[in-house]
């Protein structure tokens, strides 16, 4: 390991929350146990990871937000803040070897950071995650001006770069064809080590202090009782030892940002489907559906739920702390993830964190999709709500206690497992260590 003296220095430019970066900050796990000094720039809206702030070879400099006036003016007095702020504090670290910025966002980051490393003779590497001009073709228009901005700078400063990174082979093909970019190495997500399988136990004494803030996760009647609880909703202790109740409910889970881009609305559909077949058949299982995130249109949906008084379907819409969100997932029978990319070559990180749980998945099908997802495999695809409905009625016939169904997820569980093998630290070792060396 190279000498204090001798360690060469990163710049990770996140123009982002860095706690809600997790990406960037593995790169900078990664490059800082590689003999790397890191300075990650960026907002501090949430508390990055623990092994960030305690690494000894990490620092953080912290950006500040701005926001004043009505949406326009608000967009450019952010951008000129972002534009001045963000040169001033490369400048003031001091000198680097490398700098290291995510994109999107494109404005200011790509022409801040180029300019710097022109004039500083760092190198200049984008890690691609979409594209900016996508994305806020969404809420503007393809044709607005603000997009084409966006759109001649990823591609004027992306073709500039030292090097590129990008999250699928999709995306790289498509830099190579439509941007002129021949250099990009894909580097796929993994899933932190903190997502992982639980075993029964874990998943017991999880449902168990889950019960003390959701009541409905416990027992019912040990609760009405007030006596110590050996007995949850989905699992008991006989004997000492844990065992899954027989009569336990379908457990599924769901994370969404409640925006645009994520049509909660397509499970709604799907859940009032599945809520109008318990009614008219014994072979579908109650469901208790755990959704996690925060939106614009959270409220908005949640009193159409409540409006819609299903019996055999719950609805828990729980706050999790960073360090139980990864026992929640684990602790799914299924999960579903509405993400959809706006430019078609990116892959869903919550994907990616439920199969480190071990947890087969229902996802939105789009173009890049089957880099990750594959049909019948490690999960199912969909497309509109009446799929996603017959694939939680096929998931959930007969269960808990369907043997045919239960040797399919079983199967899906040992292809996941498969995909778990090859962790972050070993992808990141074999493709992006050779650029900073």
């Amino acid at each position: 390991m190279a000498s204090e003296n001798e360690r060469k220095v990163v710049k990770v430019v996140v123009l982002g929350d860095i706690g809600r970066s997790p990406r960037m900050q593995y790169h900078a796990l990664s490059l800082a146990n590689n003999g790397l000094n890191v300075n990650i720039i960026g907002y501090l809206e949430s508390e990055p990871l623990s092994e960030i702030l305690e690494h000894p070879h990490i620092t953080i400099t912290q950006l500040h937000p701005i926001s004043i006036g009505p949406r326009l003016i608000r967009y450019v007095a952010k951008t000129v803040w972002q534009t001045i702020s963000l040169l001033f504090t490369l400048y003031v670290t001091g000198k680097c070897h490398y700098v290291l910025c995510q994109n999107p966002p494109a404005i200011p980051t790509l022409p801040v950071c180029r300019l710097y490393c022109l004039f500083s003779k760092a190198k200049f590497i984008i890690d691609w995650h979409n594209y900016a001009y996508s994305i806020m073709a969404m809420s503007l228009s393809p044709d607005h001006f603000i997009v084409r901005i966006a759109r001649f700078i990823e591609t004027f400063f992306g073709q500039s770069a030292d090097q590129s990174i990008c999250v699928t082979y999709s995306m790289k093909e498509d830099l190579m064809m439509n941007w002129n970019v021949n250099n990009a190495i894909v580097l796929y997500d993994r899933p932190p080590k903190i997502f992982r399988p639980l075993t029964l136990q874990e998943k017991h004494d999880w449902f168990l202090q889950l019960s003390k803030t959701y009541p409905a996760f416990g027992d019912e009647e040990l609760n009405e009782l007030n006596v110590p609880n050996t007995k949850t909703l989905f699992t008991q202790e006989v004997n000492g030892k844990v065992e899954l109740r027989s009569d336990r409910p379908g457990l599924l889970f769901s994370s969404t940002s409640w925006t645009a881009d994520e049509d909660f609305g397509l499970l709604m559909e799907a859940l009032q489907l599945y809520e109008t077949s318990c009614n008219l058949t014994e072979k579908l299982p109650k469901l208790v559906c755990v959704i996690t995130g925060k939106g614009p249109e959270k409220e908005r949906y949640l009193e159409k739920i409540e409006q819609k008084q299903w019996k055999n379907i719950q609805v828990f819409t729980p706050w999790l702390e960073a360090a139980d969100y990864p026992k929640m997932v684990a602790s799914a029978d299924l999960g579903v993830c509405l993400h959809t990319s706006s430019s078609g070559l990116d892959l869903p990180m919550k994907v990616v964190d439920m199969f480190g749980a071990g947890l087969p998945v229902c996802a939105f099908d789009f173009l890049c999709l089957d880099e990750l997802v594959e049909n019948g495999v490690n999960g199912y695809t969909f497309r509109t709500s009446e799929e996603l409905y017959k694939e939680l009625t096929n998931w959930f016939q007969g269960f808990p206690n369907n043997s045919q169904q239960n040797a399919i997820a079983e199967r899906m569980r040992k292809e996941i497992t498969t995909f778990r093998e090859v962790g972050w630290e070993d992808n990141w070792n074999l493709r992006v260590k050779k650029l900073f060396q």
